[in-house]
């Protein structure tokens, strides 16, 4: 319907005139003022030409006709009476464009606006696909809309709750004189809505006439089919499980049953609460309902029982209301709970049972509410029950201090008798005790308290004030707890991966005493040294950070080896090692041949004045040597190892190690006889072929690190080499496990690590001119002459204002029209230069398989951005202010695992602290006039840990005030200052002229 015949009738108050087929309920317009004249010059409606055609042929649908309607009306002061006038009765097909429209006119009735509120409810259900079959009392066919969320509920409530008088005036028949509720009348607009979009002139052809064809189609025999399938889908409830602990004796370590429960004792930290009204989930019950188990519990013989289930009954219409099945089978509900909510709390429990059969029991009492449960089915709910039955709709309601936080841990510390600084290790001729050590939470338990779990015949026990879940294993580890003794090297790798294996299982280690001193210095990446006295040379930052890791591992006695790239600097940060440990002793180095000179050089170039001295050729001798360096070649070492293992060094270092690879050869069994009180293995290849390679570096120098090879290559490196083929699939743990232990004694950095070479990758911006579409430029124009005139006419702080709002506004005009005029997203296509730009570069990114940011500091824009992607299929998340924390790291978990290709961010919710690094574009839809904001958003992608260039590009309106900020921002460097320190504010103190040449649309030819 369109022009004046829509005009009129929006000026109309609508009513909805059920039927007993909903898809024939009818819209009625009438005229409360009874001037409205509803035929046309023919003698017939006026309308009935304007509607689009009225309904698609062979739909049934009615034509517009105007009939007498009978409505109630205010009469005096508090009176009402009948009256006859005239309306236009349209079906709701036609009905449906008309009320839409009404949501959106000033000057339509607000009768009509309300059902325009509840029609767009309605096609957003049918929409959403909340439909269910239904049978009408003459057993017809006839759709339903549902089922309707809480969220559907309330926005109805409140559709209903503003419905003016004239919106439902139509009485009920009979007397006294009644008007239908609101709520009912809007629920069977609903499904007059859902009854009659399903039913197209295809939907018959293609699926049969049932539930598809205009026609009544005799459905006798069928209600309980549709009982079935609707079961629980439109339901006014929902059910809970509460758990009852006080009403039994869940712990007692004799075995023995406990006390009754029939008399009336709770526990003093349980909290009771009313079972009617309003309640919350998880409030434990009163006694009474444990009482009503006492027979069963008084029958020695019987099934001792740990705990009973209360079922619960919540309100989908007021999800606040809470009750116990009990008080609604005996009328104390209240109001919120309708005629079929026992019916409907009978038939979700029968689902439930088919996914816990427990619950059966409760379906073979007269009233479902008190379930007892065995501690085996205790178990199953705390195990995979209770997901089972949520997943189901069912919650598991435990009380509010149960404690799930109950672990176990193994831990290493120095055995009874013995102990050590911590330095030295190796040297301590000790042994490690390694027990398991109970927790609750992050408090230990104690001995005493291991011992009582160790007893626990309960899958709950009272522990510390509070109940706490046993799981069987933790019992079994309570009882017995030592597991053995451990050697230092053992003792070490422990401490260092955090796991130990246990019975053929991994399990969490906790290093204590000694062990955890020991392994905080080996971890301890944050100590710093400052360069040596005698070192003739800058350090660089990483340099620095290697020569303190040297210095860490070689004063514990453990060794290590530095791994960095060739040309990072490895042989100087020896020298400096050298230097700083100022040791009586030589430090011997074995290289190969072709690096004796390169060492004899880079020491007296960066140590000058330390003695060197070669150990290589027929005169070579080792009589007299001071503290400084020996250096001799691998080749010699072989030859001369007993003469060398007899001489005192304070630092054996082994120059590209990988010479001792194979830890079989002669050579790497040579360079093991020469003691030393620290050893570093400097190489760029750890490892070359096989791990073995690097279990041989680091057996080297840290004897019994990784234990014997024949293990090492069992325990770790079959699993960590096939790790990737279909022999290793899954062995993940087992390659982080070997990192954990190895890591704090292999150091390596690469050329491409930040910090040693930082460079990210390039950053390109770009900017896009877009034009405006002549509908933009219409609206641009008029809003730049009729807000100058008021500006013009203005001072101060009201000057200021019109200024920010004439900014906002043409922003806003620039991005598209439907975002000023505050219209919905029904049609956004080729009405925005932007938008149509947008839509062209996402098809370039999309289609290179990248991943793109969208920037706009306007949510509403944002909002119209996500309804185009998805209008085009292009998946898409928004996160602005109102995102809560937890979703908005669940969207960047989806960004960044690619899940998701477009992010729509707002520009001060997402402009600082998110790590977006799978962008490889940034897109500002519309410019902030402080680049450093829009820097910040860029930097969102643009980051330490971004591996691909970062293509940035900014969308600017032509011609527009876009356009011209962009140019001051670049040429005029005192306007530009401004506005880099206060944004638009800066631009409220213009003048008229500069203003108005700032903003007035630039054509280009």
């Amino acid at each position: 319907m369109r022009g004046e015949a829509a005009d009129r009738l929006l000026r109309c108050a609508a009513v909805f005139l059920p039927a007993a087929l909903p898809r024939d309920g009818r819209i009625a317009f009438w005229d409360p003022e009874g001037g409205a004249d509803f035929t046309g010059a023919d003698g017939g409606p006026f309308a009935a030409e304007p509607f689009t055609g009225g309904a698609p042929p062979g739909t049934g649908a009615r034509e517009p006709s105007v009939t007498e309607l009978t409505v109630v009306t205010r009469h005096g002061a508090d009176g009402a009476r009948r009256r006859t006038v005239p309306a236009l009765l349209v079906s709701v097909t036609d009905a449906l464009p008309l009320l839409a429209e009404a949501r959106h006119r000033a000057s339509a009735h607000p009768a009509t606006r309300a059902w325009g509120a509840a029609a767009l409810h309605a096609l957003t259900l049918v929409a959403r696909g909340r439909l269910l079959p239904g049978i009408t009392a003459e057993d017809h066919d006839a759709w339903r809309a549902g089922p309707r969320d809480a969220e559907d509920i309330a926005h109805l409530r409140a559709v209903a709750a503003a419905m003016p008088s004239e919106g439902h005036a139509v009485p009920l028949d009979g007397t006294p004189l009644r008007l239908p509720e609101p709520r009912a009348l809007i629920g069977s607009f609903l499904d007059a809505v859902a009854d009659t979009l399903p039913r197209t002139p295809a939907a018959a052809p293609a699926m049969g006439a049932p539930f598809a064809a205009r026609e009544a189609q005799d459905m006798s025999g069928a209600r309980a089919w549709a009982v079935e399938v609707a079961s629980g889908l439109d339901a006014g409830v929902r059910v809970s499980l509460r758990l009852d602990l006080s009403a039994y004796e869940l712990f007692d370590s004799s075995g023995g049953s406990g006390k009754d429960p029939g008399d009336g004792e709770q526990d003093r930290d349980t909290h009771g609460a009313g079972t009617e009204g309003r309640a919350r989930d998880g409030d434990t019950p009163g006694a009474e309902r444990a009482g009503r188990e006492r027979d069963t519990r008084k029958d020695p013989a019987a099934t001792r029982h740990a705990a009973a289930a209360v079922t619960q009954v919540h309100s989908l219409a007021d999800p606040t209301y809470v009750t116990d099945a009990a008080a609604l089978w005996d009328g104390r509900a209240g109001e919120p709970f309708g005629p079929r909510a026992r019916i409907d709390a009978v038939l979700a429990l029968r689902r439930a049972a088919r996914v816990w059969p427990p619950l059966e029991r409760l379906l073979e009492q007269p009233v479902p509410d008190v379930l007892a449960l065995t501690e085996d089915e205790l178990y199953e709910l705390i195990a995979d029950a209770g997901p089972r039955l949520a997943a189901a709709g069912v919650t598991v309601h435990w009380p509010r201090e149960l404690a799930r936080s109950l672990t176990a841990a193994a831990v290493v510390r120095p055995a009874p008798g013995s102990a050590t600084d911590g330095t030295s290790f190796f040297d301590a001729e000790q042994l490690f005790a390694f027990d398991w050590q109970l927790s609750l939470g992050e408090d230990r338990l104690t001995e005493a308290e291991m011992d009582t779990l160790a007893e626990a015949h309960r899958p709950i026990v009272r522990l510390r004030d509070q109940w706490v879940v046993v799981d069987p294993a933790l019992v079994r580890k309570a009882r017995k707890r030592e597991l053995g003794l451990l050697d230092p090297v053992d003792a070490l790798a422990v401490a260092l991966t955090g796991s130990a294996e246990v019975d053929g299982e991994q399990v969490d280690a906790v290093p204590e005493g000694a062990l955890a001193v020991l392994r905080a210095r080996v971890l301890d990446e944050d100590a710093t040294l400052p360069p040596p006295p005698g070192l003739d040379a800058t350090l660089r930052d990483y340099q620095l950070r290697g020569l303190a890791w040297l210095d860490r591992m070689t004063s514990l006695g453990l060794g290590g080896c530095l791994a960095d790239d060739m040309g990072l600097g490895k042989t100087i940060t020896v020298i400096a090692l050298h230097l700083h440990r100022a040791h009586t002793a030589p430090t011997l180095v074995v290289c190969p041949a072709s690096l004796l000179g390169n060492w004899h050089r880079e020491i007296n170039r960066f140590a000058p004045g330390v003695p060197v001295r070669r150990f290589h050729g027929t005169d070579r001798d080792l009589s007299g040597t001071g503290p400084g360096f020996v250096l001799t070649t691998y080749g010699t070492m072989r030859s001369s190892a007993g003469q060398l293992a007899a001489h005192t060094w304070g630092l054996v270092v082994a120059d590209e190690a990988q010479h001792v690879k194979n830890p079989h050869s002669s050579t790497a069994r040579a360079l093991r006889t020469i003691p030393a009180p620290a050893r570093v293995a400097l190489t760029g290849t750890p490892v070359e072929n096989n791990l073995s390679e690097l279990w041989a570096l680091l057996d080297w120098t840290t004897p019994g690190l990784l234990g014997p090879l024949k293990a090492f290559r069992a325990r770790h490196a079959r699993i960590v080499e096939n790790t990737g083929t279909a022999a290793g699939l899954g062995n993940d743990e087992a390659v982080e496990r070997l990192s954990r232990l190895v890591r704090p004694f292999l150091l390596r950095r690469k050329k491409s690590d930040p910090g040693i070479a930082p460079e990210l990758p390039p950053k390109t911006e770009t900017d896009h001119p877009v034009f405006l579409t002549r509908e933009q430029a219409t609206l641009y124009e008029a809003a730049v002459r009729e807000t100058m005139a008021f500006i013009e006419q203005s001072e101060g702080i009201a000057r200021r204002g019109l200024i920010m709002k004439l900014l906002g506004s043409l922003k806003q005009i620039c991005n598209h029209p439907a975002q000023y005029l505050k219209e919905e997203p029904t049609r956004l296509a080729g009405r925005s230069g932007k938008l149509a730009l947008l839509d062209e570069l996402l098809d370039t990114i999309l289609a290179e398989d990248s991943s793109v940011l969208i920037f706009t500091q306007y949510v509403s824009m944002a909002r119209l951005l996500a309804a185009h992607l998805a209008s085009r299929a292009v998946p898409s998340q928004l996160l602005h202010g109102g995102t809560p924390v937890a979703e908005r790291e669940r969207m960047v978990d989806r960004f960044q695992s690619a899940e998701v290709p477009v992010f729509l961010l707002s520009l001060k919710a997402a402009g600082t602290g998110l790590n977006l690094t799978r962008a490889a574009h940034v897109i500002h839809y519309d410019r902030w006039w402080n680049p450093a904001v829009e820097e910040q958003a860029t930097d969102r992608a643009y980051r330490i840990g971004q591996t691909q260039p970062v293509q940035v590009h900014r969308l600017i309106a032509e011609g527009t005030v876009e356009d011209r900020i962009g140019e001051l921002l670049a040429s005029k460097r005192a306007l530009a200052d401004a506005v880099l320190g206060s944004g638009e504010a800066a631009l409220t103190e213009l003048s008229d002229r500069d203003l108005a040449d700032l903003v007035s649309l630039r054509r280009t030819s």
